[in-house]
């Protein structure tokens, strides 16, 4: 049976089913056992069981590791992946909260990010939403306008040299307009899903699940379900700090080596907040996650 073994990318996860791409056939995959840690995006060694489908020996050591956690349970977004898309756009209303904390997500992985923001021919509110962001691009976020509706070509020349030889994960709330931007980037993006969602035996779900997808030329681009909650419970107070790209100048700074930048005296991070070198909004959600690592259970 050795000549059944080979290498595979995982291109789609939905629940304990996966679909490894590997030699230009897709494999429905399982894991051995009941170990549910694949993430699309993973490189992993295959055991061919029949044509079509394999058993998954072993995840092969990975890059980088994107996931959101509550208390009780993780969940991997994608593995491997070398920068973050946020999406957010001109209406509905994003929320701050869900951005910061996937840019602090991405800071703690080690995962370069990015915004997009989507819509932009919906100028209505479009002043108030760049207002908005630059809280981020202050900190060195960059921000792309594009409208993936309105103004196709200029969305595609906008994105496409930002995608090409890099593996990017798009994120983002309902109803961004993420899924145009992927049918933009990707032609045929919706078939493809199609058949993913029956290879994987997802029924009419089609959305609920991450996906990989190649583009033309180099690179790819991981699609996955819109979501209102990014927990970030498995981060620790070191890491938390370190992820917030505004504290950084500050860390070191305080008088006490072990400051939580809470309500110390004499704090790097507190005295730059008073000054308004770092956005109200940001302390207190760093405030907030610290309160959530320390309500760990698993």
């Amino acid at each position: 049976m050795k000549q059944a073994a080979r290498t595979g990318i995982i291109i789609a996860a939905h629940g304990r089913h996966y679909l490894a791409e590997s030699e230009g056939a897709r494999l429905q995959c399982v894991t051995r056992g009941k170990k549910t840690n694949v993430a699309v995006g993973d490189l992993v060694d295959l055991t061919l069981t029949s044509p079509d489908q394999a058993v998954i020996d072993r995840i092969q050591e990975r890059k980088t590791l994107l996931y959101r956690s509550d208390q009780y349970k993780s969940k991997l977004l994608a593995a491997n992946v070398t920068q973050l898309f946020i999406v957010v756009a001109t209406e509905p209303g994003y929320t701050d909260d869900l951005v910061s904390r996937s840019l602090v997500a991405a800071e703690a992985a080690g995962i370069a990010a990015s915004l997009i923001l989507n819509k932009v021919d919906v100028t209505e509110n479009l002043a108030r939403t760049r207002q908005r962001l630059e809280m981020y691009t202050a900190m060195g976020y960059p921000v792309h306008e594009v409208s993936a509706i309105g103004q196709l070509e200029h969305a595609v020349a906008t994105l496409a040299p930002l995608l090409a030889g890099q593996s990017t994960i798009l994120i983002g709330q309902s109803g961004m307009g993420k899924s145009s931007l992927i049918n933009l980037l990707v032609p045929g993006a919706d078939i493809a899903t199609r058949e993913i969602s029956a290879a994987l035996d997802t029924g009419k779900h089609t959305t609920t699940f991450t996906r990989l997808y190649h583009l033309a030329g180099d690179g790819t681009v991981i699609d996955s379900p819109g979501f209102q909650e990014f927990g970030l419970y498995h981060l620790s107070e070191g890491m938390l700090e370190r992820a917030f790209r505004d504290f950084q100048p500050y860390l070191g700074g305080c008088k006490y080596y072990n400051c939580r930048h809470l309500q110390e005296p004499q704090c790097a991070v507190l005295e730059a907040l008073r000054e308004g070198k770092i956005a109200k909004m940001r302390h207190e959600l760093y405030g907030q996650l610290l309160h959530e690592s320390a309500q760990t259970l698993y």
